[in-house]
């Protein structure tokens, strides 16, 4: 297959078409199984990580170690010259010169295109504020597609803060390109975007609003479960909203056989720690399969073939 990634930048899931997906999925398969480790030799990559991470920073520092590049870059702005009033636009530009490739992550919506904009290297959105978060939804793509065996025909839950949260953003975006059924389960305050939900409706995805776990729960091949943000909320709505979504082991007596749980990390407590100890959960394997996944997009986007 043709491609067609070689030096793109990766922003929004919009930016990725069918055919890119599946190229990307097609990739980290091969990786995961041959563990190849040297597509990045002679490259450096730039990890220009504005605000905390955990999961994302590492498993992209792990693929680009592993198949053979170097890091460059930071986990914070505390040591920046941002502190002494450079612009983002003005970091990125120097960012450029040392590096073939530069993954940010960034408090307010909008920077990771104003990076890919300013840089003429491959820029990665490694999540912008409330916005994206483009390579977590394809490693859930991987993820459901390794467990399922499809990612066609399946039932689909969103839990939690779907307002806020960009893995949701990202994932809700990439669902637009599958058939699936999608139950959304959230407080009326952290609904889905009603842009996302005009889309989803304009290219004929079918999904329904529910308040709680329960009833959807055999209903449905995937649990995607998210942390309801504290930050969101006072103390005592908080209180509220956040029991109204924890996922306990009793919950899942009536789940399919198939049914995987999904969480794109950190968890708080919106699922039990029983929970791990079942069947259904896949969260820690989701997060596992981050490394193959941007080792795969790494890959290709700085490489004509593999």
């Amino acid at each position: 297959m043709e491609n067609t990634l070689y030096g793109c930048d990766i922003v929004s899931m919009q930016d990725l078409p069918l055919s890119r997906i599946q190229l990307i999925l097609e990739a980290a398969a091969r990786l995961k199984e041959q563990r190849t480790t040297h597509l990045l030799a002679n490259k450096i990559i730039a990890h220009c990580f504005f605000e905390p991470s955990t999961r994302t920073r590492l498993s992209f520092e792990t693929a680009t170690l592993r198949l053979g590049g170097s890091v460059v870059g930071f986990s914070s702005d505390e040591a920046l010259s941002i502190q002494k009033g450079e612009t983002l636009h003005d970091t990125i530009r120097m960012v450029t010169e040392y590096a073939d490739l530069i993954i940010i992550r960034h408090p307010k919506e909008g920077a990771a295109r104003l990076a890919a904009d300013v840089s003429s290297k491959p820029v990665v959105n490694a999540g912008d504020g409330a916005n994206q978060h483009p390579t977590q939804a394809l490693l859930d793509l991987f993820t459901i597609q390794e467990c399922q065996q499809r990612l066609d025909g399946l039932a689909i839950a969103l839990v939690g803060d779907l307002k806020y949260g960009r893995a949701i953003h990202s994932f809700a975006q990439a669902c637009m390109l599958f058939d699936v059924r999608l139950f959304l389960v959230a407080p009326d305050s952290l609904a889905l975007p009603e842009s996302i939900c005009n889309t989803l409706k304009k290219v004929g995805v079918r999904f329904s609003f529910h308040q709680s776990i329960e009833e959807v729960i055999p209903k449905i091949d995937i649990l995607y479960m998210t942390r309801i943000q504290q930050e969101r909320f006072s103390e005592v709505q908080y209180q509220q909203v956040g029991k109204q979504y924890i996922l306990t082991p009793k919950m899942l007596s009536s789940a399919r056989p198939n049914l995987k749980i999904l969480h794109p990390l950190p968890r708080v407590n919106e699922i039990e720690v029983g929970v791990d100890l079942t069947p259904y959960a896949h969260y820690f394997e989701q997060a596992a399969n981050g490394i193959y996944v941007r080792q795969a997009l790494l890959s290709l986007l700085l490489n004509k073939s593999l």
